[in-house]
């Protein structure tokens, strides 16, 4: 499966992957050297934790490489009334009486709690392409569904504040 990817998203996974390999693993290799030194490695606490953290960095470089790897670039191509990728949109939300704000974005920016949606989730894959005024449902499970209504649409361009995640 590819992953739908700005070019952006692919600039800065690649900037973290040449951190990870070129500046954070030396050090850790060094780290973990450095705490072998302490002896016993049964109770060596401090060597644990340096095996550890390389041991997430290597798994992080995996991570980065595969996306990377499998990326599919795409662009934003909703028309000026349209919710496209990076939009704000201000929604009220019928079943909670309650307006929340939502940006959609791709799968490696998305972060609920902050209100970045990926473009794959329900809700985000229902509001791409929606206008203003318009009212749609969005469907969680088989037994779980409620409706919104899109409110304003503020138009937003990548630029690059949301972490990777």
């Amino acid at each position: 499966m590819n992953n739908e990817l700005t070019a952006l998203d692919i600039e800065k996974m690649q900037q973290e992957l040449d951190y990870r390999r070129l500046e954070l693993m030396p050090e850790l290799i060094e780290e973990v050297k450095r705490t072998r030194a302490f002896g016993d490695l049964s109770e060596n606490y401090e060597y644990k934790a340096a095996k550890q953290a390389q041991k997430a960095n290597k798994k992080r470089i995996r991570y980065l490489t595969r996306m990377i790897a499998s990326a599919q670039i795409i662009e934003d191509a909703s028309a000026p009334d349209e919710i496209g990728l990076f939009d704000l949109v201000e929604l009220y939300l019928e079943e909670d009486d309650d307006t929340e704000t939502v940006q959609v974005v791709t799968t490696v920016r998305c972060d609920p709690r902050q209100g970045r949606l990926s473009k794959w989730c329900p809700m985000g894959k229902e509001l791409l392409g929606k206008r203003v005024g318009d009212r749609f449902k969005v469907t969680v499970s088989d037994t779980y569904s409620y409706y919104a209504v899109v409110r304003s649409i503020t138009k937003q361009s990548d630029d690059g504040s949301a972490p990777i995640l």
